[in-house]
């Protein structure tokens, strides 16, 4: 098995503006309207919003795109054809992880989507990485690490300013913080920061280290007034038994990234699945554990948010539409 990435999410080429395009470049159109999909659509229940993680995905040529294009134009051009997807109704934008996301760039996504559709944004590294790589190629403090002036100018208004009524969740994904961090203190350090930060967006918080889900943790997400954001990753535990560790977190809405399976590293998925576009490796036991997480919370009128990668299942439009099936005869308060 390759060795887990240090990040689970691929980094995303940054995406050039639709205003920079040159003339005649081509345009992205939606695929085909399934009736089986939007049935699907028309039957799950209210405050259910799933999506992917980024939309610039060429194997989905049939699936959410009428065509072929290649990951370039998708990134420029691809999300308004990907909002039509019926099932689609937010998307994990994981760019802003590597670098900021400035707030025009925001609003130009955000101008391309219904008024009901949400973004799911990851916060920049700079807050949430405790050590930086130099020029040297040696890792250092990184002196920005759970910095309140640098979320708020990096995340949180651009964030706020850029989406507007279709901001969805902040995320604040915390990379591996290393076996020498104290659970305690790093709970007590979030709380901080997270008091901070102004009220208004749902912030949401994943980490990578399973010593830190404990009920400090849960207690910082409660009081700091954030959710916890629960990963399907090798590195953490099944997602029952975070959902157990974080139930006194459970606040507000439900966050829930579908990113790998449990016997597989982010390379080895990228070269079995590629180019994503078949379920390539079906995983039923994680599926199933999704979908009793997402029915408690719509039942007790919870919000939920399900942000699925590829190198969950190899394609995320179709773990997607094979996680609906399930969905459709849930019953939110």
């Amino acid at each position: 098995m390759s060795q887990l990435s240090l990040f689970d999410d691929e980094p995303a080429q940054p995406a050039a503006t639709t205003a920079g395009a040159p003339p005649g470049a081509p345009t992205v159109t939606p695929a085909p309207p399934s009736s089986e999909l939007a049935v699907l659509a028309r039957g799950l229940p209210s405050g259910l919003r799933l999506g992917t993680s980024s939309w610039s995905f060429p194997g989905w040529a049939g699936l959410v795109y009428g065509g072929p294009a290649p990951t370039a134009v998708l990134s420029r051009d691809g999300l308004r054809a990907y909002a039509r997807h019926p099932l689609l109704t937010t998307v994990g934008v994981d760019s802003g992880f590597y670098a900021p996301l400035d707030a025009d760039r925001l609003a130009r996504w955000a101008a391309q989507v219904p008024v009901d559709f949400r973004f799911l944004v990851k916060a920049p590294a700079a807050v949430t990485q405790r050590h930086q790589r130099g020029g040297d190629g040696r890792w250092r403090h990184n002196p920005e690490f759970l910095s309140p002036d640098i979320a708020l100018r990096q995340a949180v208004e651009p964030y706020r300013r850029g989406l507007g009524e279709r901001a969805g969740v902040l995320l604040l994904q915390f990379p591996p913080q290393g076996g020498r961090t104290h659970p305690r203190r790093f709970a007590e350090d979030l709380y901080r920061f997270l008091k901070r930060l102004p009220p208004g967006p749902v912030y949401a918080v994943e980490v990578r280290d399973a010593h830190l889900l404990t009920a400090d943790f849960a207690a910082a997400l409660h009081h700091g007034g954030a959710v916890p954001s629960l990963a399907a990753h090798p590195r953490l535990p099944p997602l029952s038994a975070q959902a157990s560790l974080l139930q006194d977190a459970a606040q507000g809405p439900l966050v829930l990234r579908w990113l790998l399976r449990r016997n597989r590293g982010y390379e080895e998925a990228r070269e079995r699945y590629g180019p994503f576009s078949q379920l390539a490796e079906p995983d039923p036991d994680t599926r199933a554990a999704i979908r009793a997480l997402a029915a408690a919370a719509l039942a007790r009128g919870r919000e939920v948010f399900i942000i699925v990668n590829n190198k969950a299942e190899g394609s995320s439009p179709l773990s997607i539409a094979a996680l609906a099936r399930t969905l459709t005869d849930v019953h939110p308060a």
